[in-house]
C-alpha cells in the first residue's frame, strides 16, 4: 500500500480529496522506485511508468463506476422494501432482498418506481461501499473468495515490504559509514557492523525488536490514528521535498554521478511491480471518493491526481539516476543521502533522512496487520457464527504476523519484494477486480435500470473493448513476469 489508510469520516471538498489521493498514493512505492528506474534504463522506464499510470487511472474509473452503481442498487433493495411493507406482502427480511441479488423482484426496472415519487439520483455516491461488498454484491461466491484471496496475498507483500524496509534502514544507520571519508560505497551482508557481528546479523536484531515491538498491536485494533498519520504525512513530504532539491542542486552544480543507461530490457519485470505497487489506491477509493461534498468534478479530480503522480515519480526518478551512480542507488532511496556528505552535509539531517522511513513505515504497520487479520476473519466467517475466543485473539493475528517477518528475516531485497507484490496480487487488484467489477455491475443493474438509465460516474472507457484489454493486459504482464522468473533462477 502506498501511503497508510487515511480516515475519512466528515465530508471534504474536491480539493481536500486530490490531496488526499496524492498522499495516499505516495508511499513506499516511490522510495523503491529510483532503483527500478536505473535499473531498466530511463527511456523504457520513462515508457513504462507512463502507459501504467494510465492504465491505472483507467481501472480507478472503473470502480468509481462500480461505486455508482453499488449504491443504486441498495437504494432499489430499500425502495422495493418500503413497497412491499406498505402493501404487506413482504415475507422476507430486508438481509433476505440482499442475499437474493438478481431474483424475479428484479425484473421491474427502477425508473418506473422513481416516476411515483420526486426524482432520485440513484447513482449518486452517498454510501461508502467497500470493495469486499461491491464483490459480495456483483461476483457468485468463488468470485468472493478469489476477491480476497488476492487482498490477503497483497496485504502480506505490504507486510512483508514494511517489516524489511524498517530494519534496513536502522541496520544502514547503525552500521553505515557517517564520517564522510568514503563515498557511496556499497556494502556487503557478510561486512561487520559492531566488531564480529555482520550487518546480516544487525539487520536480523532489528527485525526482531521491530516484530517484539509492533507485532502485539495484530492482537488489537488500530484506531484513533488521524493525528499521528497527519504527523507522518508531513515528514514523509519533508523527507521527499529534501531529496528532491538536494538531488537537483547536486545536478545544477555538475557533481551529478548518475550516467543511466537508455534502456535495459532485463530490469522491465521489476519495474513493472514496482509501478503497479506505486500507483496502488483502487481498494481505498471508498473511504476517499465517499465524503468528498461535491462530486460533480470526481472525474477531472481523478485525472489531475494520476497528473500529478505521474510528474513525481518521474522528476524524483530522474534526479535520483543522474545524482547518484546507478550502480550504487540503494533499494530504499532515502539511504543513499545519509553517507554522502557531497551530497548531504549536515548530519543531522543525513540521520533525519536515514531514519524517515522507520517512522512512517512503523506508523502503517499495525493498521495493516489489522486490516489482513480482519480479512481473514472475513474469508472464513459464515452467517450466523462466531468464532471461538482463542481462534478470534490468538490464531488469526498470528497467522497474519508470522508469515511476512518470516519473508523478512529470509531477504531484505526490497526491490524484489516490492516487484513481487506489486507483479501478482498488485495485478489482480488493480486490473482483475475493477475489470470484473464494472463488468458485471454493468450486466447486474441494465435489468433493473433500463437502457435509459445513465450513469453520471461512468468511466470514460465505457466500452466493453476496455474491459477484455485490461484482462488481458493482465494476463500478458503474469505470463511475463512469471517467465522471466523461472528464466532467471534457470540461469542462476
Amino acid at each position: 500500500m502506498a501511503g497508510g489508510i487515511t480516515e475519512t469520516g466528515e465530508p471534504y471538498s474536491a480539493f481536500v480529496g486530490l490531496v488526499y489521493m496524492f498522499n495516499l498514493i505516495i508511499g513506499t512505492g516511490a522510495l523503491t522506485m529510483p532503483k527500478a528506474f536505473a535499473t531498466a534504463g530511463w527511456a523504457v522506464s520513462l515508457v513504462l511508468i507512463s502507459f501504467l499510470g494510465f492504465m491505472s487511472y483507467m481501472t480507478t474509473t472503473f470502480v468509481i463506476e462500480a461505486m455508482a452503481a453499488a449504491n443504486a442498487q441498495l437504494r432499489w433493495k430499500r425502495r422495493e422494501q418500503e413497497e412491499e411493507i406498505d402493501s404487506e406482502s413482504s415475507e422476507y427480511s430486508y438481509d433476505d432482498v440482499m442475499v437474493r441479488g438478481r431474483s424475479e423482484t428484479e425484473t421491474k426496472p427502477i425508473l418506473s418506481v422513481q416516476r411515483s415519487g420526486s426524482h432520485v439520483d440513484h447513482f449518486d455516491i452517498v454510501e461508502r461501499v467497500e470493495m469486499g461488498q461491491m464483490a459480495s454484491m456483483f461476483f457468485n461466491k468463488v468470485g468472493v473468495n478469489m476477491f480476497y484471496i488476492c487482498i490477503i496475498v497483497y496485504l502480506y507483500g505490504d507486510l512483508a515490504i514494511y517489516a524489511a524496509a524498517v530494519p534496513i534502514s536502522l541496520m544502514e544507520v547503525a552500521c553505515g559509514n557517517h564520517s564522510c571519508s568514503t563515498d557511496g560505497v556499497k556494502y556487503n551482508d557478510t561486512d561487520p557492523c559492531w566488531g564480529s557481528v555482520t550487518r546480516k546479523d544487525a539487520y536480523r536484531v532489528f527485525l526482531s525488536t521491530f516484530t517484539v515491538l509492533l507485532g502485539p498491536f495484530t492482537f488489537f485494533s488500530a484506531q484513533k490514528t488521524k493525528y499521528l498519520q497527519i504527523l507522518t504525512s508531513l515528514m514523509r513530504w519533508i523527507a521527499f521535498t529534501m531529496m528532491i532539491v538536494l538531488a537537483l542542486i547536486q545536478i545544477t552544480k555538475h557533481s551529478g554521478k548518475g550516467n543511466p543507461p537508455v534502456a535495459s530490457f532485463s530490469g522491465v519485470p521489476n519495474l513493472f511491480g514496482v509501478c503497479v505497487y506505486s500507483f496502488m489506491c483502487q481498494h481505498s477509493l471508498p473511504s476517499l471518493i465517499t465524503p468528498i461534498s461535491e462530486k460533480k468534478h470526481v472525474g477531472r479530480l481523478v485525472l489531475a491526481d494520476y497528473t500529478l503522480i505521474l510528474g513525481f515519480y518521474m522528476l524524483l526518478s530522474f534526479t535520483a539516476i543522474f545524482c547518484f551512480d546507478s550502480s550504487l542507488l540503494h533499494d530504499m532511496y532515502t539511504l543513499n543521502f545519509t553517507d554522502n556528505c557531497d551530497v548531504l552535509g549536515i548530519p543531522v539531517l543525513r540521520y533525519f533522512l536515514g531514519l524517515f522511513p522507520v517512522f512512517t513505515i512503523s506508523t502503517n504497520f499495525p493498521i495493516i496487520a489489522v486490516t489482513l487479520c480482519n480479512n481473514w476473519k472475513t474469508l472464513f466467517h459464515r452467517d450466523g457464527g462466531t468464532y471461538p475466543w482463542v481462534v478470534d485473539r490468538i490464531v488469526f493475528p498470528l497467522i497474519t504476523l508470522i508469515p511476512p517477518v518470516l519473508v523478512a528475516f529470509c531477504t531484505h531485497n526490497l526491490e524484489s519484494l516490492v516487484g513481487i507484490t506489486g507483479a501478482y496480487a498488485g495485478t489482480g487488484i488493480q486490473y482483475v477486480i475493477p475489470a470484473f467489477l464494472v463488468y458485471f455491475s454493468r450486466r447486474h443493474l441494465e435489468p433493473v435500470m433500463g437502457r435509459d438509465a445513465v450513469n453520471k460516474h461512468q468511466s470514460p472507457f465505457r466500452h466493453a473493448f476496455w474491459v477484455w484489454f485490461v484482462l488481458l493486459w493482465a494476463a500478458f504482464c503474469l505470463m511475463f513476469v512469471t517467465a522471466n522468473i523461472i528464466l532467471t533462477d534457470t540461469r542462476k
